[in-house]
């Protein structure tokens, strides 16, 4: 097809209703999410972060990368009720393992009741402290590395995280890094946002570290605009 062929765009953004039919329709035709993925996405509800889980396709998004990458030990950095660390521990296998931080005991327990109903408590170590913290601790006690590493937690701190995920990690990990989009906001350097500013620096922390290969990839749908960033260690 040529120019004269190619249809006119639109110029036009989808109304966030249109985004969640999109998600709902390949979350109904390509997704499992059975009804114990169900019951902890809802559980959020009652965290100090509701609805701040990633969506059903992201969930299963991130569990094709840990099969891709062949994981087999992910660090998560952000619990909440626990949602994404199910697909985590799911996709890693009966003999993988997953290390997630959750600053809240009150999250950390309605994440432990979720495991437990999913049967995937065994392979699951949830650390309850300051997420920073507990990866110095993890680094002190010179843990195996870890193959692949969710960045979810508070985003000011995303530099310290990738700092702490570059000492937990080896060549061939993956580094992926939540919320990095900020419905646009990331754009505005003037942004009085500290989030903001946590998005900007970790870029710049990546652009600076020649181990790093990374992209960028926004998305839209129930959860708004918003993206991340999945960097592969070399």
């Amino acid at each position: 097809m040529d120019d004269s062929e190619s249809p006119a765009p639109t110029n036009r953004y989808p109304a966030s209703d249109e985004w969640h039919a999109v998600d709902r329709y390949f979350a109904s035709t390509l997704l499992e999410e059975d009804g114990v993925l169900t019951e902890a996405r809802r559980s959020g509800a009652v965290t100090t972060m509701p609805n701040a889980e990633v969506a059903a396709n992201q969930g299963a998004f991130l569990s094709l990368l840990v099969k891709i990458a062949d994981a087999e030990r992910v660090l998560e950095f952000g619990t909440l009720a626990g949602y994404s660390t199910i697909w985590f521990a799911r996709a890693v296998g009966e003999n993988g393992h997953v290390v997630t931080l959750e600053i809240e005991p009150d999250n950390a327990a309605v994440a432990e009741s979720n495991f437990r109903t999913a049967g995937v408590a065994d392979r699951i170590e949830t650390i309850i402290g300051p997420a920073a913290e507990s990866a110095a601790q993890l680094m002190s006690d010179c843990v195996e590395p870890f193959d692949l590493v969710f960045i979810d937690a508070d985003k000011p701190n995303n530099p310290v995280y990738l700092a702490a995920a570059l000492d937990l990690t080896r060549p061939g990990s993956v580094i992926v890094i939540d919320n990095v989009v900020r419905d646009g906001a990331v754009v505005d350097s003037d942004s009085a946002d500290p989030r903001v500013h946590g998005v900007r620096r970790v870029v710049e922390e990546i652009v600076a570290n020649p181990e790093l290969e990374a992209t960028a990839l926004q998305t839209v749908g129930e959860k708004g605009w918003d993206g991340l960033i999945i960097a592969f260690r070399r």
